[in-house]
């Protein structure tokens, strides 16, 4: 058949190679530049494209991600995988406490040694949660098997009727709440924060590990094979391909699909759609019935805040911890990621990179604010976190935005859901949303890819 592919991130990458290898003749068309999607990376020094290159927006992968990890693999790409355990920290009260392990800042070598063994386990992060000093220890302990059972229960629906807030508050205590977890889910959405449901937070426990993973060089690299992968299977990638509208065909081409992209009109058997939902309903919008664009388009559907970060390169190491969680109030980002102290400066040319995330709703003022005024409004916030700090520091800076970055998983979530099959025949649907319970991730997207192209 001839397949239409909209979106060319890894989940459109995913179906485009899987079908291309059956022998369907595969048309993939991606908006951007280059291949990627919200994966998409950017060249940090001054070689341009032929230096080292940065996601845009953070990633790493779990030892859980086993999708990913063959997919790397199958592409050749093993070699460049690397698993580390970098810190990861929670500022709480203008200090800074590790919370993922407590054997990783063992000082004594001789204690290391005996310890390395431990070091990224459930053991390790459990008396890590038990040495957090900010908790009572009562509540400390409450949180440690809290912790423990969201690791080992593998069924989230036996949660799906409850929300975050109130299963931590009833089973963490209420000081785990208000110092741990509420400022976690507040700092990410907002004063949706209470809405968020239970299987949403069972993810992040359940599917997560201390080693985490990196392409050395960067993910691009997976993006580049997987286009290569795909033109080499016969199939197309269209970059720079504005899709602005599918209908149905007519008359001769009923049965059809006719998407137009760049002004031009393409013929398809079948067409699989990857962008966000409430896009795919304005490029369909004169095919699809109201009360489709009502349901999972509309005012009561699903909601997705935006990704915004600020990427810098400083001259220097910034602190000493890879992933910080920003629970104090006050701040304009949530998390600060000193990428360098989880692969080394000297990958990026001796430059010290730094992020400063967020998730906002997508008319979120900062969406709109020039670049000097983001950064001038963030920076001074870093000398809070480190007071040594000096804007001096700073010799580069990017800023970075992208909507339909973070679905808002409430309770009523999974009924929400579109089907992958549409109401216009030969169209499927498929993108981030739809990875539920789990949240994102290159991972999850690529498991969903070969699900889609099982079902073509």
């Amino acid at each position: 058949m001839r397949l239409g592919i909209i979106g060319g991130g890894v989940l459109g990458l995913t179906v485009g190679l899987r079908r291309a290898a059956l022998g369907d003749e595969v048309v993939l068309f991606e908006k951007g530049q280059e291949p990627g999607g919200l994966a998409v990376s950017f060249p940090v020094t001054e070689r341009g494209k032929d230096g080292p290159y940065l996601e845009k927006f953070y990633h790493h992968i779990f030892k859980t991600d086993k999708d990913i990890v063959r997919v790397i693999g199958e592409l050749g790409l093993n070699d460049l995988l690397e698993w580390k355990t970098p810190p990861t920290s929670t500022l709480l009260g203008g200090r800074i406490y590790r919370m993922d392990s407590l054997f990783d800042d063992v000082k004594s070598p001789r204690l290391k040694k005996l310890t390395k063994p431990l070091v990224g386990s459930s053991i390790d992060t459990a008396l890590a949660i038990m040495n957090f000093k900010p908790l009572p220890f009562l509540s400390r302990l409450r949180f440690g098997m809290v912790g423990a059972y969201l690791k080992f229960e593998k069924n989230y629906q036996r949660l799906s009727k409850t929300t975050a807030a109130k299963w931590v508050q009833k089973w963490a205590g209420k000081a785990a709440f208000e110092r741990v977890f509420k400022p976690l889910l507040s700092t990410k959405f907002g004063d949706k924060y209470d809405q968020i449901a239970m299987p949403w937070l069972w993810s992040r426990f359940h599917e997560r590990t201390q080693y985490l993973g990196y392409l050395k060089g960067g993910f691009h690299q997976l993006y580049l094979k997987l286009f290569d992968a795909v033109k080499e299977a016969g199939g197309q990638v269209w970059l720079e391909s504005d899709v602005t509208a599918i209908r149905k065909g007519t008359g001769d081409q009923e049965g059809k699909v006719i998407v137009t992209v760049n002004g031009q009109e393409e013929v398809f058997d079948k067409v699989v759609v990857t962008a966000p939902t409430r896009v795919f309903t304005q490029l369909a919008k004169d095919e699809l019935p109201a009360s489709y664009i009502e349901k999972y388009a509309g005012p009561n559907s699903i909601e997705h805040y935006g990704a915004h970060c600020v990427v810098i390169s400083v001259d220097r190491k910034f602190f000493d911890t890879y992933w910080l969680n920003v629970n104090d109030k006050g701040y304009p980002f949530l998390a600060v990621v000193e990428h360098t102290n989880f692969m080394p400066p000297s990958d990026y040319d001796g430059q010290h990179l730094i992020y400063m995330g967020n998730y906002l709703p997508m008319n979120h003022p900062l969406f709109g604010k020039p670049d000097e005024e983001v950064l001038a409004e963030f920076l001074p916030h870093l000398k809070k976190i480190n007071p040594d700090f000096d804007e001096s520091w700073v010799k580069k800076s990017w800023v970075w935005k992208a909507g339909f970055a973070q679905p808002i998983v409430t309770l009523d979530y999974a009924s929400k859901l579109p089907p992958h099959e549409t109401p216009i025949p030969n169209v499927l649907l498929a993108n981030m949303a739809h990875v539920y319970p789990q949240d994102r991730g290159q991972n999850y997207s690529i498991r969903l890819g070969e699900k889609i192209a099982k079902m073509i």
